[in-house]
């Protein structure tokens, strides 16, 4: 009897001998957040820095790590969007990304500009489904091996971009992502033992012909063991789990890090475990005398990328931080809210758009609106971090017949979608979907009358699908959109906000 006890603990010692963890950390949709911020509590959380100290010390005592970005790199920061992603892109280089998903904000900018982000970056930019001239255009998949397990990461894009960002994707193909990963995926299979899906499709936003979630890829399509998604910024407390694979987030901003560990056992996977870590660099722990915030450190931030970054962040700064006014209210560009109803920030925006150029109505994306303004001193940086994109005013001229149609595509929008369409001199009224009445300076529409209209250049090029202005009679003013709302805020407020119009100028049914 002793010598079958010896014989089973010599099988199990050999079984667990040949166990191994795969710790596979995760961000997305980090939009230019390289650096840490505040919360709604002042306590300091996100930032690069901080979460290099958490990969870190994991890397310490687990040789077996991955770090992947699920994508939407760009955009969101000034001190970013102004040297085009450098800053973040040096900072994950020292921190050894993997792997990076294009996500659709990868396309904000022209292409020369994606193209120098991908000779900047010492990592791949993956998608499987992005095509030119008949090729992927980007890396579709790379096999990793850790401690003898083969890993593949494969890389999905939201099909939504040939609408979202249009004028700078029109030259591609975004082929659909099931069909591409039925082709993809059990090919794959047979090379490796673990297939990872690095995606950028997004949960919970409602399903379109026009794109596929990460749930319909989970259902649809067999033989992935995990999908680490982006795009919808979705917070999750555990995974979302579809058909046998767990799907994961990490929100947004760096606010938390996705931490995945793969147990696997011989050539099959025993478990698969989530966590979301929160990013907090110091918390608030009092006040001092002064009403000042006492701060505690909760994790030091790693110097080998605070300090590039440091300087990164000095470049310009100066001027980022003029101030050129004072509100005593919170001006609102909450992301759920700009792309659901009217709000008092998307009414200046649009309210300034009419002023500069003397337009009947001023139309302009949702998805544009980028953040609050909290009350206190108003600066270039609070102006740029709102309207990120560098975008310009475009003025059409426009029969009433084909703004009904503008209006109509509007009213179809689902809520929550960036191509909400935020608006100023008119109003207009829809239910369930349909558009029921349009009102321009107070009056009717009339399907016959020229209006002048002034729009943002990414719509008028058809971005967030609205194709109805394209060849439409108009040009390109050159006014950023960020210029003018400071003039606004400067030459028409006076500097000083005590309360703005957040009447409802859209009314859905």
């Amino acid at each position: 009897m002793r010598r079958y006890s010896v014989l089973i603990l010599v099988l199990l010692l050999t079984v667990l001998s040949l166990a191994v963890r795969i710790t596979v950390f995760h961000i997305n949709d980090t939009h230019g957040r390289a650096w840490p911020f505040t919360d709604s509590a002042g306590n300091i959380i996100g930032g690069f820095a901080t979460i290099a100290t958490i990969i870190d010390t994991e890397r310490k005592v687990n040789p077996n790590v991955l770090f992947l970005h699920a994508g939407d790199l760009n955009t969101g920061v000034p001190e970013s969007d102004l040297l085009n992603a450098l800053p973040d892109i040096y900072a994950l280089n020292r921190m050894k990304l993997d792997a990076m998903v294009v996500g659709n904000h990868e396309f904000d900018k022209k292409r020369d500009v994606l193209l120098r982000q991908m000779t900047w970056a010492k990592f791949p930019f993956l998608s499987a489904n992005i095509y030119k001239d008949g090729k992927p255009f980007f890396t579709p998949y790379i096999i990793k091996e850790l401690s003898g397990v083969k890993i593949a990461i494969v890389g999905f894009t939201t099909e939504h971009t040939r609408i979202l960002e249009g004028p700078n994707s029109e030259d591609l193909e975004f082929k659909n992502v099931i069909q591409v990963a039925k082709d993809l995926i059990p090919e794959l299979k047979k090379q490796v033992h673990i297939v990872i899906a690095l995606t950028h499709l997004g949960v919970g936003q409602g399903y379109s012909e026009f794109y596929t979630t990460a749930d319909q890829l989970a259902k649809e399509v067999s033989g992935i063991d995990l999908i680490i998604d982006g795009h919808s910024h979705t917070n999750m407390d555990k995974p979302l789990v579809v058909n046998g694979v767990p799907i994961v987030q990490a929100f947004e901003w760096g606010k938390v890090l996705g931490r995945v560990d793969i147990e696997v056992e011989g050539d099959k996977i025993a478990k698969i475990s989530w966590q979301s870590i929160p990013v907090v660099q110091s918390k608030v722990v009092g006040k001092d005398a002064t009403g000042k915030n006492i701060y505690q450190v909760v994790t030091n931030e790693a110097l080998y990328v605070r300090n590039p970054l440091d300087y990164f962040k000095k470049l310009g700064g100066a001027k980022l931080d003029t101030v050129i006014g004072v509100t005593e209210i919170l001006l609102d560009g909450e992301r759920a809210n700009v792309r659901s109803k009217t709000t008092n920030l998307a009414n200046l925006i649009t309210d300034a758009m009419l002023w500069k150029t003397g337009a009947d109505l001023a139309l302009t994306n949702g998805g544009g609106i980028r953040a609050s303004i909290k009350p206190g001193n108003i600066t270039i940086r609070d102006v740029l971090t709102v309207l990120p994109f560098g975008n310009t005013l475009y003025v059409l001229e426009m029969k009433g017949a084909d703004l009904i149609k503008v209006f109509e595509y509007a009213a179809s929008i689902p809520a929550g979608q960036g191509a909400f369409m935020q608006i100023a001199g008119c109003t207009y009224k829809s239910e369930s979907g349909k558009l029921v009445e349009v009102r321009i300076g107070g009056k009717p529409i009339d399907p016959e009358k020229v209006y002048k209209v002034v729009t943002n250049d990414y719509m008028a090029a058809g971005g967030d699908g609205y194709s109805m202005f394209k060849g439409q009679k108009g040009y390109n003013t050159y006014f950023v959109m960020a210029d003018v709302v400071v003039e606004y805020i400067q030459q028409v407020l006076k500097g000083r906000i005590t309360s703005y119009d957040d009447n409802p100028r859209v009314e859905r049914k």
